[in-house]
C-alpha cells in the first residue's frame, strides 16, 4: 500500500514528509479524537456525504470543533485527490484531534484541534469477495459508546490481532452471547431469505456501508431486520456477510472452524455485492462476476 505525498492538514497542503506534531498530542496521549476512511474508486469517492456526516457527529459527541466547515471540507477533501493526481482504488484516512497542548485530562484552553487526511491506494479484496472468510468469535469488551468513530480502538486492535493469529479475516465480537458486530465492520446474518444486524445503537457503529445495505435489501424486496441475533444462530445461518469500506460485502463461509450453510458465498450475499459494485460504479471488467457472468448469473 503506497500512501499519495500531499496530506490535507488543519490550515494546508504539505508533503507528508513535512508533516510533524509535538510529541504532547491529544490524540497520541489520550486517543482524544476522531476519524473516518472513505472508500475511492477510480479517483472518485463512495458515500462521502455519509463519511463526512459522521465525522461531525463524532467530533460533536466528543465536544470537539471541527476546524472546517462542511463545505469547505469537500472542497478540500477534492482538492487532496487532485493534488496526488489520484485517478486508482484507494481511501483517504482522515483524523482530528484535540490538538496539542501539555498533558492534562481536562481539554486545553485555546488549541486549535489537529487535523491531517491522505490517500493510499487500496486494491479490491476480489478474491476474498469470491470465495468468503473465516472468521472467529470474541467477547466484545468495548466501551459503550461505540457509534463515536473515535481513536480508541485497543480493543478492535486485539480482536484482529486474535483473529490474525487464527489466520482469519475478522473477528465477531459478541455481549454475551448476542453478536453486535466486528473488530473494524458490521455483521449480518440471513435466514429465510431475510437480513438480521445488530440495531444501529450506540453499542455498534453506524456504518456507511451498513445503510446502503439497507437500502439495497429495501431495493431488493429483501427483509432487513435491525435485530440482533445470537451465536448459537450462526450454526443455523443460510448466509453471513460482513461490510466495510474497504471490505466492501465480504462473504463470511467459515466461522470458529465451522463451516456456515453450505461453506460457500450464498444467493442474497450476491445480491448484495452486485448492488454495492452498481451502487459504486465499478466497471463490469472490474466486478468480482466479471469472470463468471456468463454462466454463473445472480437471480
Amino acid at each position: 500500500m503506497s500512501i499519495k505525498p500531499y496530506v490535507l492538514t488543519e490550515t494546508e497542503y504539505v508533503n507528508q514528509e513535512e508533516l510533524t506534531y509535538p510529541f504532547e498530542e491529544r490524540g497520541l496521549q489520550f486517543g482524544d479524537g476522531v476519524y473516518e476512511v472513505i472508500r475511492v474508486y477510480h479517483g472518485e469517492y463512495y458515500l462521502i456525504e455519509e463519511h463526512v456526516e459522521r465525522l461531525y457527529r463524532s467530533a460533536a459527541a466528543i465536544k470537539l470543533e471541527v476546524p472546517y466547515t462542511k463545505e469547505d471540507m469537500y472542497k478540500r477533501l477534492d482538492q487532496l485527490l487532485q493534488l496526488n493526481a489520484f485517478t486508482g482504488d484507494g481511501k483517504v484516512y482522515l483524523q482530528i484531534t484535540r490538538g496539542s497542548a501539555p498533558r492534562d485530562h481536562a481539554f486545553p484552553k485555546g488549541v486549535g484541534a489537529n487535523l491531517y487526511a491522505y490517500v493510499s491506494d487500496v486494491p479490491r479484496k476480489l478474491d476474498l469477495m469470491e470465495e468468503g472468510i473465516s472468521t472467529i468469535t470474541e467477547p466484545d469488551v468495548r466501551w459503550d459508546l461505540c457509534y463515536i468513530k473515535s481513536l480508541n480502538l485497543l480493543p478492535n486492535v486485539m480482536a484482529k490481532q486474535t483473529a490474525t493469529e487464527h489466520n482469519c479475516f475478522e473477528a465477531i465480537l459478541h455481549k454475551d452471547g448476542k453478536v453486535t458486530e466486528c473488530s473494524s465492520s458490521n455483521v449480518y446474518l440471513v435466514k429465510d431469505g431475510a437480513i438480521y444486524t445488530h440495531p444501529a445503537t450506540k453499542n455498534i457503529l453506524h456504518g456507511c456501508v451498513r445503510i446502503r445495505i439497507e437500502a439495497f435489501a429495501n431495493e431488493a424486496g429483501v427483509p432487513f431486520h435491525e435485530e440482533a441475533f445470537h451465536l448459537e444462530d450462526i450454526t443455523e445461518a443460510d448466509e453471513l456477510f460482513l461490510t466495510s469500506s474497504t471490505a466492501e460485502v465480504m462473504p463470511i463461509v467459515n466461522v470458529d472452524g465451522k463451516t456456515v450453510a453450505n461453506g460457500t458465498p450464498g444467493k442474497i450475499t450476491r445480491l448484495m455485492q452486485q448492488a454495492y459494485e452498481k451502487d459504486a460504479g465499478i466497471p463490469e471488467d472490474a466486478s468480482i462476476f466479471a469472470d463468471r457472468s456468463k454462466n454463473k448469473s445472480v437471480s
